[in-house]
């Protein structure tokens, strides 16, 4: 997959649902991501084949909690992976979710550039799939730029680092301080 010169809807708690990627894509999208999905819920779950809407599930062992849903349009895109039905796997390590923080996930992760190193290492090594990343700005411009040098040597296809701190998080107050 080929990063360079391209439309991308990044990952998106809450809206990366199957139905947006699909209208991303059909807008001009050429890359979409899923909503974040972390290794332990992906282990609870089963796949599904629901062939009255065409789709591939991922719904949570013993309950009807639908975790992921892709399907043959976006399957085009598929390279043969752990569950075939992904083309790309998105390490976030920005979510500043206390949920994500407290299992040492996300941006809990931007303090031990060893281990990002490590990650996306031993990734890129097991996997014919495209590998990418997102990081946050860390407290000087230079230890992001390092951060960020280490990641590129991983052989990464693509990261972004989101325009914000761990701490900072998206609020109706940012939109209202850029209007003055």
């Amino acid at each position: 997959m080929e990063y360079e010169n391209k439309h991308v809807l990044a990952p998106m708690v809450r809206v990366g649902t199957l139905p947006f990627r699909l209208l991303a894509a059909e807008y001009g999208a050429d890359i979409t991501y899923g909503e974040e999905i972390i290794d332990p819920k992906m282990l609870k779950c089963e796949r599904k084949i629901k062939e009255s809407l065409g789709t591939t599930d991922f719904v949570e062992k013993g309950t009807a909690a639908l975790v992921f849903r892709t399907c043959a349009k976006e399957a085009d895109w598929v390279l043969q992976i752990l569950f075939k039905d992904v083309a790309a796997i998105d390490i976030n390590m920005g979510c500043p979710k206390s949920f994500s923080i407290s299992g040492s996930m996300g941006a809990a992760l931007l303090s031990k550039p060893e281990l990002i190193h490590d990650i996306l290492t031993a990734l890129r090594r097991n996997l014919d799939t495209p590998v990418t990343c997102k990081i946050r700005l860390l407290k000087s411009p230079q230890d992001t730029i390092e951060l960020a040098r280490r990641i590129e040597k991983t052989g990464v296809s693509a990261f972004v680092v989101h325009g914000s701190q761990r701490y900072q998080r998206t609020r109706l107050m940012a939109f209202r301080e850029w209007e003055r």
